[in-house]
């Protein structure tokens, strides 16, 4: 198990470059694992509407497509991107497509699984749409099931900007 500081940690994304979530510069971080094919796809709107509505003031929203439940994330990279534009107007970072648990688990979702257990300290992420609600020092703040919805995050997410 790795004290790796969340921020440090090295994605990549849809256009190949390797950047860290610190790299993006915010003051609150949204990391997500999502899914073009899952019953909560449409919360892609509003994750958005956080993306728009405080993207200024330092919220940090990041998309990982992951195939892992369901196979409901089967396409390409320039086929989440498109389908994530014309379906949803989505305009925050997606990072390449990524495993979130087993031997393959990206180690961003690693970490975030460590620093934040699910239900009963599970380790594993259960679904599609798992949501980090991450600070400025990298720390895990509130994991949010897939069931909820991004609206009602915003009052977590103004109490970190």
């Amino acid at each position: 198990m790795s004290n790796d500081n969340i921020l440090q940690i090295s994605c990549q994304t849809m256009d190949d470059r390797d950047v860290t979530l610190g790299d993006l510069d915010g003051k609150a971080y949204l990391v997500v694992n999502t899914a073009s094919k899952c019953g909560f796809t449409p919360q892609y709107k509003g994750l958005e509407s956080l993306w728009k509505a405080y993207g200024e003031k330092g919220l940090r929203v990041a998309g990982f497509p992951c195939n892992q439940f369901g196979g409901q994330e089967p396409g390409s990279e320039q086929e989440i991107v498109e389908f994530c534009e014309l379906n949803f107007g989505v305009t925050f970072p997606l990072f390449k497509k990524v495993d979130v648990n087993g031997a393959n688990a990206h180690p961003l979702f690693v970490q975030l699984k460590s620093d934040a257990p699910g239900l009963l300290g599970s380790k594993r992420i259960k679904w599609n749409f798992t949501k980090f609600l991450v600070d400025a020092n990298g720390r895990v703040v509130k994991r949010y099931a897939p069931t909820t919805s991004p609206d009602d995050m915003a009052k977590d997410i103004e109490a970190l900007l």
